[in-house]
């Protein structure tokens, strides 16, 4: 069993560990694993969460509901994200998403050195898409299953900049990796859940921008490689529930308040058509109402997230 370096920014009963990730050209990288035990259970299963590209390790009533339910937890912030991201560096940057793999390898090292021998990889958006290339990668790992929270599976933009406009951008980031992307933002997923400005949740807005980093173009190009692998057929051998809101909100004739209750930061039609090509076992759900981040939706939505994951995963998994 690893030592943990500490209790992690949660409190007890979270413990962190720092895992080294060696040097860039920006310098020192480090990812942050954070540990929850589970509350019973035989010690065998355990989820990994990864989340979004804005985002880090923070939602510990998804945790608690896991950890009653026999599931140690392990919540990653990767380099660059959250509890992770060092002040020399470029927030979320990659140039590939196998530049995660070692601190993903790690948290797996520790996962098997705490006993556990079937791992849930429960992926939000980028997280999503982060986990899911990295199982398709690690067929004989220990990864069971995925639950894919609203997956990163294509970019939320009409046809001709999501594919002769995004072949350009990746072109142009081979020389010019860091250059930002102009884009327009937004503050309304915070509007929408931030206890400061009228939502429920407490989160960080240092590790959690209300507008997000910015966004560069290596970035970009990495993942626009890995929604390619999707297209074409990812191969996972496991079983994937792959869960979505019922529609994305349209900023053009929707009503403010429907942030609310839609996905506004992508576009759920690309999610239930590509998530068939996660692999051969994929179970797509709709969710009435939800956020993007299902889990952070309103009580009624989250509570029915929760439970159709525990249903599904009845069917998967040992008790």
């Amino acid at each position: 069993m690893f030592r943990p370096d500490g209790t992690d920014l949660l409190g007890a009963p979270y413990e962190r560990f720092v895992l080294d990730c060696g040097r860039d050209a920006q310098g020192a990288l480090v990812a942050t694993l954070v540990r929850r035990w589970a509350d019973h259970g035989d010690g065998r299963r355990a989820v990994l969460m990864l989340g979004g590209l804005a985002d880090y390790f923070f939602q510990t009533h998804v945790v608690d509901h896991l950890a009653a339910r026999g599931w140690h937890v392990y919540g990653l912030d990767p380099r660059r994200y959250g509890r992770s991201l060092l002040p020399h560096q470029s927030a979320n940057f990659c140039r590939s998403l196998a530049e995660y793999y070692p601190e993903l390898d790690a948290a797996v090292a520790h996962m098997r050195a705490d006993g556990v021998d079937e791992v849930l990889v429960w992926g939000h958006s980028t997280g999503g898409l982060i986990g899911a290339v990295w199982a398709a990668d690690r067929p004989d790992g220990p990864v069971r299953g995925a639950f894919l929270n609203s997956p990163f599976l294509d970019f939320a933009l009409p046809w001709a900049l999501r594919r002769p406009a995004m072949a350009v951008v990746s072109a142009v980031a081979r020389l010019a990796p860091h250059a930002v992307m102009p884009h327009p933002t937004s503050d309304a997923f915070a509007v929408a859940t931030h206890a400061t400005l009228g939502g429920e949740w407490a989160y960080d807005l240092l590790m959690k921008p209300a507008r997000g980093h910015p966004i560069r173009l290596g970035w970009l190009a990495a993942i626009r490689a890995a929604q390619r692998r999707v297209r074409r057929g990812l191969g996972l051998r496991v079983p994937v529930l792959v869960g979505s809101s019922d529609r994305s909100f349209n900023w053009l004739s929707d009503p403010p308040e429907d942030i609310h209750r839609t996905d506004i930061v992508l576009d759920v039609g690309q999610i239930r058509r590509w998530g068939p090509m996660l692999g051969e076992r994929v179970t797509l759900v709709r969710f009435p109402g939800a956020l993007h981040d299902l889990t952070l939706s309103a009580p009624d939505v989250r509570a029915s997230v929760l439970r159709r994951f525990d249903e599904w995963a009845a069917w998967h998994f040992s008790r």
